[in-house]
């Protein structure tokens, strides 16, 4: 049975999920059942029935699914659940960055921390959430991966949307996953990087002083030609779209590309990291 996550760390709510919540609690109602009743039937604990029926946790497409075939609800809790503003595996500061990201015709990301979330592959991202402090819950791993999993999909869905990525030389030669899954993800971002509307930089180790010392930067262009920024910190995120802030991060980025190394360059940088594992 799935357990409840720890106290503290459910989302905030929001109301399509008090109104899903309603809509599971009407119709567990009208079958007859009580809570209690109800949670074995859906392989969920009585706790997280109660959370999701109080519309303070998003229900999973597994709890959708079974709830939707428990209560014999003729399509309408898979139809509430399309309606949920919240979406699994996403931290609530991230979310509305997550939104504008399918939109993008122009995607910039500058990371030093480690690989970018769209280049991580499966077997890399799971080795940053199993060693998350406070550690997750089986669940919320599983729900975090496929949520990774999901977003890097435009990359390859929106062929024409230009992706451009900086990466901190020291982010990918630490090693935060096993040899074989490294070997793995450097291998996915070089394959990435043959695609023509993706470019791959490294930052390297020798440049000195550069203009993304200040720490992460996102930056996006939708189709109506306004541009988003977006940064973080730990347990925070920030939304930019003031253009006076977002034209001081846009130039900040534009000398981060001269800074680092050229495509070809990082390609080779690339290569002899993964020969070096």
């Amino acid at each position: 049975m799935t357990d409840e996550v720890p106290k503290g760390s459910e989302p905030e709510t929001s109301e399509s999920l008090k109104a899903f919540g309603e809509v599971v609690k009407v119709l567990r109602k009208r079958a007859g059942l009580t809570q209690e009743q109800f949670a074995p039937l859906v392989g969920y604990s009585v706790p997280m029935v109660a959370s999701i029926e109080q519309g303070r946790r998003l229900p999973s497409k597994e709890f959708v699914d079974r709830a939707e075939e428990v209560l014999d609800a003729f399509g309408v809790i898979r139809a509430a659940a399309k309606h949920l503003t919240r979406k699994a595996g996403l931290a609530k500061w991230f979310e509305k960055w997550a939104e504008l990201e399918p939109l993008a015709v122009t995607l910039y990301t500058f990371e030093n921390r480690f690989v970018p979330g769209l280049l991580q592959t499966p077997a890399y991202a799971r080795t940053l959430f199993e060693k998350q402090i406070p550690a997750m819950s089986d669940d919320k791993i599983e729900s975090n991966l496929t949520r990774r999993v999901e977003r890097a999909n435009i990359l390859t869905e929106r062929p024409e949307t230009i992706y451009s990525f900086i990466i901190e030389e020291a982010a990918l030669r630490r090693q935060v996953a096993d040899p074989e899954a490294m070997r793995e993800q450097l291998d996915h971002i070089l394959a990435l990087g043959e695609r023509r509307n993706i470019d791959v930089q490294i930052m390297p180790q020798s440049r000195g002083y550069h203009a993304g010392l200040g720490g992460p930067l996102r930056l996006l262009e939708t189709e109506e030609n306004t541009w988003y920024a977006y940064c973080e910190g730990q347990e925070t995120g920030q939304l930019v779209s003031d253009p006076k802030v977002v034209s001081i991060l846009q130039q900040r980025y534009a000398r981060m590309r001269t800074q680092a190394l050229s495509v070809e360059a990082s390609v080779s940088l690339l290569r002899e990291i993964r020969g070096a594992l």
